[in-house]
């Protein structure tokens, strides 16, 4: 476990129950079934020697002559930059999805029809070409529902080319700060799912996996959404392998404002913890529609989580919905059990923090009530109303 970090005052008012009575529950991983851990074995262990050593960006490792790496790791195809440059119509400027400080990426189809988005970076050089092995190390020789699908890579001279599966709803933060719509199309159902298939993909890097994998940038960004607004965690290319016996790894500072968890800001040691302080902030993120630092706001209001933490002590949890969120609000008493979540992700002593096989857990049993109030709701208004005064005690 990690050792305790940092001092952030609690929500006093309304404070969440003992974590005794979560800990209580977690006598075994809670997603993850036989299959999966057959296929950690299968592929976590093709890496050959990573032996859980998380500061190498990416050693070369093995010395397979006759099989190429990449086919041995489970890297997906070796592209050429001619299938690239005819896939995304000579990287045409029509075709950007996106654009960011490592690259430019591209909508393209492959020769077979496929879809797929391109992710060309800037340059080969230092962290960027470490950042581009992490990736093709880290994500390719994983498979998961809620974690997005390396196909392939282009390594040709100068170019570095990322090929993924393509995703129609581009990524979680395009919806909540950059939609125009008055209304959001993301209702709290699709919220909760993506939140939901967020901490399932995460919950199998870190329990699913060994060594375990620690993403280290958790935020709506990389968070790719489907046609049916399924969540698929992408970006690996600030990922750390993590041994089952090693409780930390002390490594640079990286990640995004506003995500990174207090202790690893403040000492550099880095564990699975850390992701679940992110996941936490990207909660709010959803329930609130704000980012996690918004200088824009009143100076009380700048910092997503301390603001949060504020409404709930002032029992004002209501007031925390997303203004852009479509009717119907959900039940009180399912917001505050999302928001407790959170807040449970948040706190500060990062030992205190549940796993994210447990904050599944968390969240699927929201899910199963709403399934049940929607029922209820369905059969009769009065049956609904009955329901909830049962559920809310």
């Amino acid at each position: 476990m990690p050792p305790a970090k940092d001092a952030e005052e609690a929500a006093v008012p309304w404070r969440p129950p003992p974590f005794e009575a979560i800990k209580a529950e977690q006598k075994a991983p809670l997603i993850l079934a036989g299959h999966f851990a057959r296929t950690s074995v299968e592929t976590a262990t093709s890496s050959g020697g990573d032996g859980g050593s998380t500061d190498s960006g990416g050693d070369d490792g093995g010395s397979g002559v006759e099989v190429p790496e990449a086919a041995r790791r489970g890297w997906g195809r070796r592209y050429t930059r001619r299938e690239m440059e005819e896939a995304t119509a000579g990287l045409a400027a029509a075709n950007v999805m996106g654009e960011g400080g490592y690259g430019v990426v591209y909508k393209g189809v492959l020769r077979d029809g496929t879809a797929v988005a391109v992710k060309n970076l800037h340059n080969n050089r230092g962290q960027a070409e470490k950042d581009f092995r992490k990736e093709v190390e880290t994500i390719g020789r994983v498979r998961h529902k809620n974690l997005v699908s390396l196909l392939g890579y282009c390594s040709e001279g100068a170019c570095r080319m990322l090929v993924y599966q393509y995703m129609e709803n581009s990524n979680l933060d395009r919806w909540l700060h950059h939609d125009d719509s008055e209304i959001s199309p993301l209702t709290w159902d699709i919220r909760m799912r993506i939140l939901l298939g967020t901490a399932k993909g995460l919950a199998y890097l870190h329990e699913g996996l060994e060594p375990k994998i620690v993403h280290r940038d958790i935020k709506s960004g990389n968070i790719l959404l489907d046609r049916q607004w399924s969540a698929k965690v992408s970006d690996f290319g600030l990922a750390k392998l993590l041994c089952s016996e090693r409780p930390f790894v002390t490594t640079r500072v990286m990640g995004t404002f506003g995500y990174v968890a207090p202790e690893y800001a403040k000492t550099g040691m880095l564990n699975e913890r850390s992701d679940v302080y992110s996941f936490g902030v990207l909660v709010m993120e959803v329930i609130t529609g704000r980012t996690p630092v918004d200088y824009t706001r009143p100076a009380d209001e700048v910092n997503l989580v301390e603001w949060l933490k504020r409404m709930v002590a002032e029992r004002r949890v209501e007031e925390v919905l997303d203004p852009r969120l479509p009717e119907p609000p959900p039940p009180p008493k399912a917001l505050k059990r999302v928001v407790l979540a959170a807040l449970r992700c948040v706190d500060p002593e990062g030992g205190q923090r549940p796993t994210m096989a447990h904050v599944v857990h968390m969240l699927e049993d929201d899910q199963i009530q709403r399934d049940e109030f929607k029922l209820a709701r369905d059969l009769s208004p009065r049956e609904s109303d009955s329901y909830e005064r049962e559920r809310g005690g």
